[in-house]
């Protein structure tokens, strides 16, 4: 079975941000996301991979057999958008993005440009969502 890319690693997050974010909107907009989900999560971010931050974790387990581990959420600065690790992507919660702002869906994740292009709240309380929905189907 082929091994997880994303994993938790303990590279310092705020190295990674200082040495791989240039644009600075790009690098206030992590510092904030950085708030947020430590708020939410009450976990400290944590790098998984080579780029992406992440809060908190679950053990998940796929019919398929696949399993691993992954943050509970997070989020990764790349140079054509922020990648947002939010949303649990099932159809059922589609409601949860509808009054989100501006964004690009990917079939993980939720692409920003920047944080002023959607709403704040909107965004914490898909998180809140998110977090309650993992933890309740994986423990």
């Amino acid at each position: 079975m082929a091994k997880n890319k994303t994993t938790y690693t303990n590279e310092d997050v705020f190295s990674y941000l200082n040495t791989n974010v240039a644009d600075q909107q790009k690098l206030q907009d992590s510092l904030t996301l950085i708030e947020w989900m430590k708020e939410i999560t009450g976990c400290e971010a944590s790098m998984w991979g080579p780029s992406i931050i992440g809060f908190g974790n679950y053990h998940y387990v796929y019919d398929s057999g696949h399993s691993g581990d992954a943050p509970l959420l997070g989020f990764s600065p790349r140079k054509a958008a922020i990648s947002l690790y939010v949303f649990t992507g099932a159809a059922e919660h589609e409601h949860l993005i509808a009054n989100l702002g501006k964004f690009k869906m990917g079939k993980a994740c939720i692409y920003v440009k920047k944080l002023t292009d959607i709403d704040a709240e909107e965004l914490k309380k898909m998180m809140k969502f998110t977090v309650d929905f993992l933890k309740e189907k994986y423990g």
